[in-house]
């Protein structure tokens, strides 16, 4: 018999775009036997939109709690019946085969915890050069390192209980310290380049720094990544250097100027390789304008991470020192 797949999500104030990923749900080549959405404190008419979804189609089932996405994501996943649970975000919408493909692995005994892909939908020049800077290919990943994150991912009932769900101390970042949990326990993971959920990049160079700062601030707080962020503060320091050089030294500025060229080459190397196939069709300025936002969306980017790793670094240490576990439970 074949295990009951729960499809799950959690939202708060998505009335904009909840009725999309409803639809792209209930459009599933492999339809869910149920859908459960945990509303976590909407203060718009979220609830009421899937509420009137639920009256007219039985396997959709409205439920609330939780005060992040966390909590909200264990609440939807304790409140399904199924033994598989296919777990996606609000903000995006699902590729019909989605399901089909993200559950595969597990059905066939392969894996206990697979990670979907995820593309850009973007509707601005700045958010088409987004989603090529920031976002792989699927051919860029390896499938052997690839995380899954919460918008797109299934696991079995099993491994959440033992992992005991994600971690309700962190509203960023919860997905990857449940799969590294994961992987410390011995489970399988799978990638499944197929299962594909599309979403919208952030709007404007603003809304993008703030969720890198935040992504940025969770890694802090969670300790991870530390040896990438500390490669990042180096490499900075490391361009400040050769700046500070240049200017004190006029017979430095050329072999200066050539390090700089040849590091930023190498760093918007992929971005670029991504991004100029999106631009055919474009108008010259719309291209060149796309072309010079892609260093200024990496600084931007770096400057967000590198501001909030250390206020997440120092909550977790102010955490400790209250006697208590960044895990949250007591020492």
């Amino acid at each position: 018999m074949t295990p009951a797949i729960s499809l799950v999500c959690t939202v708060r104030d998505e009335a904009d775009n909840i009725a999309a990923l409803l639809e792209s749900m209930l459009a599933q080549t492999r339809p869910p036997d149920e859908i459960v959405v945990n509303d976590c404190m909407s203060r718009d008419a979220t609830p009421a939109i899937v509420g009137a979804y639920a009256a007219r189609d039985p396997r959709i089932r409205l439920v609330a709690g939780g005060q992040n996405i966390s909590s909200g994501r264990n609440n939807a996943v304790r409140a399904a019946r199924g033994q598989i649970i296919a777990c996606t975000d609000a903000g995006l919408t699902l590729e019909p085969g989605w399901l089909a493909a993200i559950v595969a692995p597990i059905e066939a005994g392969n894996a206990d915890l697979v990670g979907g892909f995820f593309t850009p939908a973007p509707q601005s020049l700045f958010e088409l050069t987004l989603g090529a800077v920031n976002y792989p290919e699927a051919r860029d990943v390896d499938p052997a390192r690839f995380l899954p994150f919460g918008k797109s991912m299934a696991f079995r009932r099993e491994l959440w209980e033992r992992v005991g769900g994600f971690p309700e101390w962190l509203s960023h970042c919860e997905d990857l310290v449940f799969d590294l949990a994961a992987e410390r326990l011995g489970y399988r993971r799978a990638f499944a380049p197929g299962a594909v959920v599309r979403f919208r990049p952030r709007s404007s160079l603003r809304a993008f720094a703030r969720q890198y700062y935040l992504y940025a601030r969770g890694d802090g707080l969670a300790g991870l990544w530390p040896r990438r962020h500390a490669a990042r503060y180096a490499a900075y320091a490391a361009l400040l250097g050769l700046l500070a050089g240049a200017a004190r030294w006029p017979w430095a500025r050329l072999p200066a100027s050539a390090l700089i060229g040849l590091g930023a080459a190498a760093y918007t190397r992929a971005p670029y390789r991504r991004l100029w196939p999106r631009l055919r069709g474009r108008p010259a300025a719309e291209r060149l304008a796309a072309l010079g936002l892609v260093p200024l969306i990496r600084l931007v980017g770096d400057v967000a991470k590198m501001i909030g790793y250390p206020v997440g670094v120092a909550r977790r240490a102010r955490m400790r020192g209250r006697s208590v576990h960044p895990g949250g439970s007591p020492r």
